[in-house]
């Protein structure tokens, strides 16, 4: 392995228009206080890592997704498409950071927002370019508070050409890319001293002259970048050099690896830019904020067009590639009616604990064009209940915990099988068929027992009592969490006014959060409820109404004082309800 030297005023001459970068490299995070740490480290003569390219053929070159480096930095900015017909191309596998920074340190800008102003204001983001000011001497202590600490330079970032008087001469830094040769570094340095203030002493004027002649050096004479550039036509390869090369920063996932792969062979627009605006949308466009990723949709592409569930570089083929792109429209369809009909039971980010659970909804629905499981038909009210059943039992029994590739290749072989006799979704024979090594898919007493002890505020809480209603109209409808004997009534500092003897206060406060003190309520009739006595507010429902809740017909335990019998009783009614649930009933 061998490398080679160039300095930075000729690396950024190649720059978009030699130099690249492949889809595998994510967008520019760097600050500006990173920026100008940069400059400054140059200047200093520190070291700043060697880099690493890829010099890619003709047949790579039509192969690759290959993207602009940003030059003007914005906000939220991405990496544009680049157009390399006709020009050797050279990636940058390891140094997008540090060649962005030099960009837009001496060539660009770097937007900011302006202190207290809103980030949607037209006047809150203004566009400043780097300067460093020719008086600031680095061997002196500096005083200054708004400089980041190890900073010896002047360096600034200015939306305006700031003014020179007798403390500052201010110099913008990408001015030094036009002044290449000795001759017009001394033509430069003769300008600038000619302009400087009346009061700047002889010492002052020598520091001008060593600062411009020092960043000359630092761009133009010294060979500062160090780089190594491989040539390899095997994409695994250059996937594996770019994983290891990047091993001591930022953890990659495996999508950022693949993305690079799929975007080069998708053959209309980018694939990069369809999944993660299709991520953005589902996680925040839906009904109820959710939690997907990169890697959940390519996982899901190989699972709803059929290809091997694993999720490796070796199982994106062309062939596979070509597949998931011809159908991503119906992937996408599929994949939001499932997320729309979670968000209409109340699941979202905040209690679905396995996304993987997700995928065989999304096999079903796939494969059945139009379904929503939101409508009236008896085909929806059927097949949505019996979705969420099994949905909540896989994610309150951690069915697609542990070996989760063999679980979902076993639930899409049910699914498809049952597909051939049936539209319905084959609940029964999933149960069956998940029950992989001993491992239950659906509760048992056992389980039951442990769902007993979910208290409040606990994201399997809401699952567990999910399971309890046959006929909640969901329906887009927001359902709270309810306290049915309010809490704020059994406070200890309530309680103590109520002449309770201290045993049974410390037994109505243990009680109070658990799961038989918890209900479903619609939004607005929870805010309605509120802190009201619940044998005030509970003598006006109906009967139907207290058994669709498993609330006990027995008026004596509606009050705070009996919540330990309350709970214990709605405890033995809600695991009849669950049980029934395993064709098994108990007393």
């Amino acid at each position: 392995m061998s490398y080679a030297t160039i300095t930075i005023g000729d690396l950024l001459a190649d720059v978009n228009s030699r130099y690249f970068l492949p889809a595998i490299q994510r967008p520019f995070v760097w600050n500006s206080d990173q920026v100008i740490t940069l400059i400054d480290s140059l200047l200093k003569g520190y070291p700043i890592s060697s880099l690493m390219f890829w010099a890619v053929d003709e047949d790579l070159k039509r192969e690759l997704r290959i993207y602009n480096f940003v030059e003007n930095w914005k906000p939220g900015m991405q990496n544009l498409p680049a157009s390399v017909n006709g020009r050797d191309v050279t990636l940058v596998l390891d140094g997008q950071q540090r060649i962005t920074s030099l960009l837009i340190a001496l060539r660009g800008s770097f937007a900011e927002k302006a202190k207290h102003k809103r980030s949607s204001s037209v006047d809150a983001w203004s566009e400043k370019t780097l300067y460093i000011d020719l008086l600031t001497d680095p061997a002196s202590e500096n005083e200054d508070e708004d400089v980041e600490h190890g900073v010896s330079y002047g360096l600034r970032f200015h939306a305006v050409a700031p003014r020179n008087d007798h403390r500052h001469q201010w110099f913008r830094v990408g001015d030094i890319l036009n002044h290449r040769t000795p001759e017009k570094l001394e033509a430069l340095i003769e300008a600038t001293l000619a302009r400087v203030h009346h009061g700047v002493t002889p010492y002052e004027r020598d520091l001008i002259s060593t600062t411009l002649r020092r960043l000359h050096e630092v761009i133009w004479a010294d060979a500062v970048i160090n780089y190594y550039t491989e040539t390899s036509a095997s994409v695994d390869r250059v996937l594996d050099i770019f994983v290891r090369a990047n091993d001591g920063g930022t953890k990659l996932s495996k999508s950022d690896l693949l993305m690079s792969l799929i975007t080069s062979k998708w053959e209309n627009g980018s694939a990069r830019e369809a999944v993660f605006d299709f991520v953005d949308y589902i996680n925040k466009e839906l009904p109820q904020p959710n939690k997907i990723s990169k890697d959940f949709i390519l996982k899901c592409c190989l699972v709803l067009c059929g290809f091997d569930v694993k999720y490796n570089v070796s199982n994106f083929t062309q062939h596979s590639i070509a597949e998931i792109e011809r159908n991503w429209p119906d992937i996408r369809d599929a994949l939001e009616r499932t997320f729309r009909y979670l968000n209409g039971l109340g699941i979202n980010a905040d209690n679905l604990s396995s996304l993987n659970a997700v995928l065989p909804i999304a096999w079903f629905l796939y494969h059945a064009p139009g379904v929503t499981l939101r409508g009236t038909s008896e085909f929806d009210r059927q097949n949505a209940r019996a979705i969420q059943r099994w949905l909540i039992n896989s994610l309150l029994m951690g069915v697609f915990a542990g070996s989760s590739d063999r679980t979902i290749s076993a639930a899409r072989k049910v699914l498809k099988e049952a597909s051939q006799t049936s539209r319905n979704f084959p609940e029964d024979q999933l149960y069956q068929a998940l029950a992989i090594g001993g491992r239950l898919a659906r509760l048992d007493e056992r389980a039951v027992e442990d769902l007993l002890d979910l208290t409040y505020n606990k994201p399997r809480t809401f699952l567990a009592l999910s399971l309890i209603y046959d006929d909640l109209d969901w329906s887009g409808t927001v359902h709270h969490v309810d306290h049915i004997i309010p809490r704020s009534r059994a406070e200890r500092r309530v309680l103590m006014g109520t002449n309770l003897p201290e045993h049974r206060i410390r037994e109505i406060t243990a009680s109070v959060d658990r799961l038989g003190n918890l209900q479903l309520l619609p939004g607005q009739e929870n805010m309605e409820k509120s802190d009201i006595p619940f044998e005030s507010w509970i003598t006006g429902r109906s009967d139907g109404y207290k058994a669709k809740h498993l609330i006990s017909h027995t008026p004596d335990l509606w009050t705070e004082a009996m919540l330990p019998e309350f709970v214990r009783e709605r405890e033995r009614l809600i695991r009849q309800r669950l049980m029934a649930l395993t064709g098994r009933v108990v007393a």
